[in-house]
């Protein structure tokens, strides 16, 4: 059974940064697309950014991009978010999500993800 454990959320002031980190645990495999949600109060959860095992190609929202980078350690099995430039509106639970690498399915909706982790909160606030 793969787990996803999310880490890193915590409070930060408007302009600054975080890194949020997802480690895979337990019969990892290694042809997946990985990607980020992030769900903010009252709000539908949305897709932040992803990452195909196909060629490593990175997609990220309107919202987050030029602003947040996703990266990957692949020999610890874990994958990055680095959120630089943060805004009050960046305020969510962050959410790291797994499949299978499939060219066939959209990597920006949550439905075509498998595997889920439990999330981590994000506040930017002064």
């Amino acid at each position: 059974q793969v787990q996803l454990v999310e880490s890193g959320g915590g409070l930060v002031q408007p302009g600054g940064s975080l890194r949020l980190s997802c480690a895979a645990s337990g019969r990892t495999f290694s042809r997946i697309d990985m990607g980020w949600f992030r769900q903010a109060p009252g709000k539908e959860r949305e897709f932040v950014g992803a990452i195909s095992w196909i060629g490593g190609a990175q997609y990220y929202s309107d919202s987050v991009k030029g602003r947040f980078a996703i990266s990957s350690d692949n020999a610890k099995n874990t994958l990055y978010l680095q959120m630089n430039s943060l805004k009050p509106e960046d305020t969510a639970v962050y959410f790291c999500a797994a499949r299978a690498a499939n060219i066939y399915r959209s990597l920006l909706r949550e439905e075509n993800y498998d595997l889920w982790g439990q999330g981590t909160q994000v506040t930017v606030s002064s």
